[in-house]
């Protein structure tokens, strides 16, 4: 992307994530969802952060929350309420940690200890690095106590002003109105300044729809918008109503008073706070990624919601002498869960043709991380539900994938449009077979009836156990992926690596599943050459006549470009290979009309760039007794099969036939033999 369309982007960007804050933070209304609108700020933070000359004071990236309702009285905070920016992948939080060490001069991973006194114990390598918490999805809030007794209460707002809720947050039990200073507490301030979190229980949040339910009003659409409704409540009984649950995870004081972001916590839970069970000390960012994986998949067990977990560097000098950076502090990330819907651009939309001959667009979209899964592609029915979304290509839309289900676009976002995007429009001629493209209903239908099984039957053939031999990728799941749009040819299966995410999201697939068949598909990119023009699926050329065919190209060498095997193979003239044993006039003219069709030299080519290299050992042969014999084999073998017997016979120099002729030298015949016998 050149600057000029990162500005661009940029722009677009600030207005839309501007928008969609003031609707949530001023009127009360979500216009999208938290998972997206995280995903637009990402994208926005990244860019910046890629061209930080077009960081501007106004930009999103920059402030925290929004404007303070007007029903409230205005607070201001005593330091400012920041943010966290956010991570979505350990690569991001090693960046993260990147910047951090570059903007301080020294690692925080690997502290120098060479000039620090003997009695240091223990030794900074071994103290705690980070401190991980639980990313409580609620409403942060900042409590004020002057000697001891709880005075004021406040929402973030924008960070340096916030809204006065003094009196709706007394009604929450969890919030200690009067602190308890154990007499082991030698000193405690006369002003105190403590922040947290606000939130709702799952069970507490089904409970209050129920109500709604009852009442005939309207379904609250998760716990964090109802507690930050129930906190802007004008009567404090409502909120009351409403059993809000509270966690604290700071103290605002200078960085002496705790060493470590540790301390603090321990010093809230003497002061009479609940604070989250689940935090925990880790020594490395290993450990990091462990405790955030733990979590992800333990979420669900929660009686609360979280979309993640903090990352906090945990000495909090370091913490104070890394500063502030636009609207977070650079020793903290938001670390978050796989949102379960995400924003990403549509970059192609390819056509699939299914098992049935019907054509099924495919949004092909820059890769995005969803439901813990990596999407790159996306299906959109059909050219009805396009025309529902508004869709074009180079649009910005957002993904789902609730509940882990197939990825779905629920929407695009127009007014990110450049005016650079392009209409799409349903073929009116088969991808496949160029066979005319007629409507059945909302389906658009390739009109030749044998096109799709054609299609089907080459891949099945082409990933065969005598061909490509790629376990595991049988016909039920090569027809899923055809019609998930995974794949379009046999050469897309050599692609698949790009798409693990998409695989894994397939129902009744899983990361493992789909990492099985990557390793598969890629350890079978070397094969053999008869073994390859077999995969080709050319017609009356079977496994012996592949071998055969094999034997017209003189190579010294062990690998076979398939370019040098495109112009080897259309420099065969039908009379050439009528020449080799077995090849018939049929059987010579489809040879030569498959490599002279454009379409199949393409798919050769194709088959080239995904990495297909074909192997062509040369096998010192000793001069057995049957070298330069010719075999045919019929019946099932006791001792081994066809197939192991065939490699025997061409191991020791031996030639294998499919049929008797007065070529045939011996007839091997095994059990249940047939009329060759």
């Amino acid at each position: 992307m050149t600057k000029e369309n990162t500005r661009e982007r940029i722009f677009k960007l600030r207005a839309e994530i501007n928008r969609y804050r003031y609707a949530y933070h001023v009127e009360d209304k979500s216009l999208i969802s938290d998972a997206a609108l995280d995903s637009l700020k990402k994208e926005l933070f990244d860019l910046e952060q890629k061209f930080p000359e077009l960081i501007t004071l106004d930009s999103p990236t920059q402030r925290i929350g929004g404007a303070p309702l007007k029903e409230f009285k205005k607070v201001t905070h005593e330091t400012r309420m920041n943010s966290l920016n956010d991570a979505f992948s350990e690569a991001d939080v090693r960046d993260w940690i990147t910047r951090l060490e570059n903007y301080l001069g020294y690692s925080v991973l690997k502290p120098d200890i060479s000039n620090l006194p003997p009695e240091e114990d223990p030794p900074p390598a071994e103290k705690p690095v980070f401190y991980c918490d639980l990313k409580m999805d609620g409403l942060a809030l900042e409590l004020v106590y002057a000697d001891g007794i709880l005075i004021q209460a406040s929402t973030r707002g924008d960070g340096l002003v916030g809204e006065d809720v003094t009196q709706n947050i007394k009604t929450i039990e969890a919030i200690p109105l009067k602190l308890n200073v154990p007499s082991s507490m030698i000193h405690i301030p006369g002003s105190l300044v403590v922040r947290g979190e606000v939130f709702l229980t799952k069970k507490e949040f089904a409970r209050i729809n129920k109500e709604q339910e009852k009442r005939g009003e309207k379904i609250y659409a998760n716990p964090r918008n109802v507690a930050a409704g129930s906190i802007r409540q004008l009567d404090p009984k409502i909120t009351a109503s409403r059993k809000l649950d509270f966690y604290a995870y700071g103290i605002v004081a200078a960085p002496e008073v705790h060493k470590t972001h540790a301390n603090e916590f321990e010093t809230l839970t003497q002061l009479g706070f609940k604070t989250n069970p689940n935090g925990q000390s880790v020594k490395s960012l290993e450990e990091v990624f462990v405790f955030q994986k733990k979590w992800e998949k333990e979420r669900e067990n929660l009686p609360y919601e979280i979309d993640g977990i903090v990352v906090f560097i945990n000495d909090n000098q370091i913490f104070t002498n890394a500063g502030i950076i636009g609207k977070a502090p650079r020793a903290a990330i938001a670390y978050k869960f796989s949102p379960r819907e995400a924003t990403t651009i549509v970059e192609s939309i390819k056509v699939q043709v299914g098992r049935t001959g019907v054509l099924t667009p495919v949004a092909v979209m820059k890769p995005v991380l969803v439901g813990g899964a990596t999407i790159t592609h996306a299906t959109l029915h059909n050219a009805d539900e396009i025309e529902r979304l508004g869709l074009k290509i180079g649009d910005t839309v957002i993904i789902s994938r609730a509940g882990d289900v197939i990825p779905k676009i629920t929407k695009v976002l127009k007014e990110l449009r450049t005016g650079k995007e392009k209409s799409f429009t349903m073929p009116t001629q088969c991808p496949v077979d160029n066979s005319l493209v007629v409507r059945d209903g909302v389906a658009f239908r390739c009109s030749n009836k044998n096109c799709a099984a054609k299609l089907r039957e080459s891949i099945y053939h082409f990933v065969s156990r005598q061909a490509f031999n790629i376990e595991g990728l049988g016909p039920k799941i090569v027809d899923r992926f055809l019609d998930e749009g995974l794949i379009s040819d046999a050469a897309d299966i050599f692609e698949l690596k790009k798409e693990i995410g998409d695989i894994a999201a397939l129902d009744r697939f899983g990361e493992k599943s789909a990492q099985n068949i990557i390793e598969e598909v890629e350890s079978k990119k070397s094969i053999s050459l008869p073994r390859f023009i077999y995969a080709l699926g050319i017609l009356h050329v079977g496994e012996e006549t592949a071998q055969l065919l094999s034997k017209q190209f003189s190579i010294s060498k062990t690998q076979f470009p398939i370019k040098e095997f495109i112009k080897n193979c259309k420099s065969l003239s039908i009379e050439d290979l009528q020449k080799i044993p077995d090849v018939g006039p049929k059987v010579a003219e489809s040879i030569h009309g498959w490599f002279h069709d454009q379409k199949n030299i393409a798919f050769l080519e194709k088959l080239s760039q995904v990495g297909i290299q074909i192997e062509f050992p040369v096998i010192h042969v000793s001069r057995s007794k049957i070298h330069g014999r010719i075999f045919v084999l019929t019946g099932s073998l006791a001792t081994m099969s066809r197939d192991e017997a065939k490699e025997k016979i061409r191991t020791l120099g031996g030639e294998i036939s499919e049929s008797v002729s007065k070529n045939t030298d011996f007839l091997v015949a095994g059990s249940d033999s047939g009329s060759k016998f």
